[in-house]
């Protein structure tokens, strides 16, 4: 007889390689997507080689350079700020942090959002009424205005800025994979795999899960933006990263002082920060045209 497992993993594998096949081909249609990927890609090609494409260490003075404009001294290509320390070496080495926040934000509110969310919207009852009036409360509370009153209370730094912008992402992960817990929970796959034994767990982790991964994706991608510049406005405020540390808030905050007599401090990273956002925005409206079949149009 035919090794019937071995055809089964066969037909897994080709129908894997099926789907991400036509997933790249819808993706690709989508040309602003497309930037928005490349973007992304860029930010995350330099910061992998900071080390590398940096030319002068991020934190060492040079007062003899102080507030130069970009190319008016010879190795500081974009300039240097109100220390004399080079901009771009600062900026690479900031886009190292700024994606790292970013996916430690993500990363910690998608582990603890979504099994809240599953947890809340499998089982409903007094635990989905619990969970979710805890969720409602963090969101009645404006962002920025939570994440000040966190860092105030356990001290300012970059390590609980992140924590407190993690914090408050939770409640959308959870909110969502509830939403989409409840659309599917009384489906007949899952009713059939009650019927044959199968136990909450198994349920959850085997059918729940994989299907509502889509928006969830998508919804990782969007906060991932958000992270970054929620971060970088308390960087700004004083109350996130601190000096000498590279961070692109504390960079604005501290070349603000010297906007008339020096904008290019400011305004590189500032740009730096809008296209790296920018393009995590495009990046996700793309997915979301994919991976979304209310949306898809093929």
């Amino acid at each position: 007889m035919p090794d019937r497992t071995g055809i089964y993993q066969n037909e897994v594998k080709i129908s894997k390689g099926y789907q991400i096949k036509r997933f790249w081909h819808n993706f690709k249609k989508r040309k602003i997507a497309v930037l928005g990927l490349i973007i992304v890609l860029i930010y995350v090609v330099v910061a992998v080689t900071a080390p590398w494409i940096a030319p002068y260490d991020p934190v060492e003075a040079d007062f003899s350079a102080m507030l130069k404009a970009p190319g008016t001294v010879e190795g500081h290509i974009l300039g240097t700020d109100e220390l004399g320390r080079d901009i771009l070496s600062r900026l690479v080495y900031g886009a190292r942090i700024s994606i790292a926040i970013g996916v430690t934000v993500v990363l910690a509110a998608f582990l603890i959002g979504v099994p809240l969310g599953i947890i809340s919207g499998y089982y409903g009852g007094k635990i989905d009424f619990f969970l979710m009036r805890a969720m409602d409360i963090l969101m009645a509370f404006p962002q920025l205005l939570l994440c000040i009153l966190f860092v105030t209370v356990l001290g300012a730094n970059l390590t609980n800025a992140v924590v407190a912008v993690a914090i408050y992402t939770v409640p959308n992960f959870a909110r969502m994979a509830r939403s989409e817990t409840l659309s599917i929970k009384n489906g007949e796959y899952i009713e059939a795999a009650k019927a044959l034994g199968s136990n909450d767990v198994k349920i959850i982790f085997t059918h729940i899960l994989p299907n509502i991964m889509s928006p969830l994706i998508v919804l990782a991608t969007l906060n991932f933006g958000n992270a970054v510049l929620t971060t970088s406005g308390m960087g700004f405020l004083g109350i996130g990263a601190q000096p000498p540390t590279p961070e692109w808030g504390a960079m604005l905050s501290s070349g603000r002082q010297y906007l008339l007599v020096a904008p290019h401090v400011t305004t590189i990273i500032g740009l730096a920060i809008l296209f790296l956002v920018l393009g995590l925005n495009l990046f996700g409206d793309g997915l979301r045209d994919v991976l979304d079949p209310r949306l898809k149009d093929d």
